[in-house]
């Protein structure tokens, strides 16, 4: 076999064994595709959890925040509670439609408030505590509103801190993120109003 032919044969063998891959590869790579897709779209135990508690969570701060209309004599408690709104009932809407798109309860089975808060999530107020934020007025309601509001945040944060290390989905993850910052901010801000009142 003379030098050309054995580089053309060399080219054909080369040529032979790409077709061939290429042949393997053609038929699974949109199974590849999809089972990639499929993992990104994925969720786990963890990010429903998450959703399923952080929106009662929120959903108390709501309530303690529409508390400051009519109570609060501070004006830097007052824009607060009005940011808490506007951070935090968004996030809820966000969180439920993630659950239904999961096919997953809006509330987790035997979710419900009691004199300790719901099941003694972390950072939930009593009923007791509730209720003693309703009858303050003027600077003992931004004392106490400042109080619960900062263990209430503690519980959000460590939750969401809890989904940032468990979670899967990416969506779920990235809103504990925002928690975590936006909320450690507020506790920081809390503590200072504290300080001076």
């Amino acid at each position: 076999m003379t030098k050309y032919s054995k580089r053309i044969a060399y080219a054909a063998t080369v040529a032979a064994g790409a077709l061939l891959l290429a042949g393997c590869g053609s038929g699974d790579d949109k199974p590849k595709a999809a089972a990639s897709a499929s993992a990104s779209a994925a969720f786990n135990d963890a990010d429903v959890m998450f959703a399923q508690m952080m929106i009662p969570h929120h959903e108390q701060a709501l309530e303690m925040a529409k508390l400051a209309g009519g109570r609060a004599s501070d004006a830097e408690i007052t824009s607060l509670a009005g940011a808490i709104e506007r951070a935090q009932d968004p996030e809820i809407r966000t969180m439920t439609s993630w659950l239904k798109g999961w096919g997953k309860p809006v509330t987790a089975t035997g979710m419900h408030h009691g004199a300790s808060g719901m099941n003694g999530m972390s950072g939930m107020m009593s009923d007791a505590d509730m209720a003693q934020l309703k009858a303050a007025q003027g600077t003992a309601f931004d004392r106490r509103f400042a109080q619960l509001m900062i263990g209430h945040h503690q519980g959000a944060v460590e939750m969401a801190r809890t989904e940032q290390k468990s979670g899967r989905d990416a969506k779920s993850v990235a809103l504990a993120g925002e928690v975590v910052k936006a909320q450690s901010a507020e506790i920081a801000q809390l503590r200072k109003i504290l300080d001076r009142l």
